[in-house]
C-alpha cells in the first residue's frame, strides 16, 4: 500500500524551525497499530493520518499519533494538517475548514499567513505546591512566580501549568527523569502526562514542554494543545481578554511562535491559537 505524505514545519517563521509534522493521506485502510508503527518509524513529535476526506464540504477526519501513543487532541498536528489540506488538497484554497478528531469537530480558519484553531472548553484540575517541583528539578522556591497557581489543565490533552519567575530559570531548567516520571504518574489524571513551564513578560510568553516517552525525557518544539491549556489558564487567572505570542523551542534549536487570541465571557472560553507552517517535502510511503 502506497500513501502520499507531506512534511511540514508548524508554528515556524522559517523552514527547519517550529515543530515537524508528517501528514499521511489515504489512510482509511490502515489499522491503528499500523499508524502507530509509522509514527514510531518517522519519529516526529506527532504524525497525522487522514482517514476520511470530504472535498465538497472541506472537511476531513484525522487520527494523531506520537511515536508512543494516539492523541485525542493536539494543536500543531491540527494546524499543520489544515495547512496541507487548505494549500495542497482542497480546491480553491479555502479559508475555513473543519477537522474531526477524537474529542470532536475543530473549526479552522486562515487569516493571511496564519492558520487558527478554536479549542474546546477547558477543564481545571488539581493544584500543586511549588515544593513538589523542587524534588525532581533544579528549581528553588524563589524560581516560581507567585501570582498564579500550579495547576493541571485540559482542553482535550492535559498539561500541568508551571509559572516561573524569570527567563533564566526557564532557560536553566533541569529535570530528573525518574523522579519526574514518578511524580507525573502519581499526580496526573490521564494517561497523557506532561509539564508546561512558562515565563510571562508583558505580552511575550516563553515556554518549555517536557514529558516522558519511551522512558526518555522529551522536550517539544511547539505544543499547540499545551498552548490552548495555557491560554485558558491565563484567561482565568490573569486577564479575560488578550493577544500575545508564545515563544517555544528556542532551547532545542527549533524556534517556534504560537499566536494567542483569547476571551473569557461569562465562564465561556474563546480559545484560539494560530501559527505559520512551512512546506518541507512530499513523497510516497510504502505501508
Amino acid at each position: 500500500m502506497s500513501l502520499p505524505f507531506y512534511i511540514i514545519d508548524v508554528f515556524a517563521e522559517n523552514k527547519y524551525a517550529g515543530n515537524q509534522l508528517a501528514v499521511f493521506l489515504d489512510a482509511e485502510n490502515l489499522s491503528s497499530e499500523q499508524m502507530q508503527q509509522i509514527a514510531k518509524e518517522i519519529n516526529f513529535a506527532e504524525s497525522t493520518f487522514v482517514t476520511k476526506l470530504d472535498r465538497k464540504n472541506n472537511k476531513a477526519t484525522i487520527k494523531i499519533f506520537t511515536p508512543a501513543s494516539e492523541m485525542q487532541f493536539a494543536g500543531h498536528p491540527i494546524i499543520g494538517t489544515s495547512w496541507v489540506l487548505m494549500n495542497k488538497i482542497f480546491e480553491n484554497s479555502p479559508s475555513e475548514i473543519k477537522l474531526e478528531v477524537p474529542i470532536g469537530p475543530i473549526s479552522i480558519h486562515k487569516s493571511e499567513d496564519l492558520i487558527w484553531l478554536k479549542a474546546a472548553q477547558p477543564k481545571f484540575w488539581d493544584i500543586f505546591s511549588k515544593e513538589d517541583f523542587t524534588i525532581f528539578s533544579n528549581l528553588k522556591v524563589s524560581d516560581f512566580e507567585n501570582q498564579f497557581p500550579i495547576q493541571e489543565v485540559s482542553t482535550g490533552s492535559a498539561f500541568v501549568m508551571v509559572g516561573l519567575s524569570s527567563k533564566r530559570a526557564l532557560e536553566n531548567l533541569v529535570l530528573d527523569k525518574d523522579k519526574t516520571n514518578e511524580w507525573l504518574k502519581k499526580n496526573c489524571k490521564t494517561e497523557h502526562r506532561a509539564l508546561y513551564f512558562y515565563y510571562l513578560e508583558g505580552l511575550k510568553l516563553f515556554s518549555r514542554m517536557l514529558c516522558i516517552e519511551h522512558n526518555q525525557l522529551v522536550e517539544d518544539a511547539a505544543t499547540g494543545s499545551a498552548s490552548t491549556c495555557l491560554q485558558a489558564f491565563l484567561l482565568k487567572y490573569n486577564k479575560p481578554e488578550f493577544e500575545l505570542i508564545n515563544y517555544q523551542g528556542d532551547y532545542i534549536g527549533r524556534p517556534s511562535q504560537i499566536h494567542f487570541k483569547g476571551k473569557l465571557i461569562e465562564n465561556q472560553f474563546d480559545i484560539q491559537i494560530g501559527g505559520k507552517s512551512q512546506f518541507v517535502a512530499k513523497g510516497e510511503w510504502e505501508a
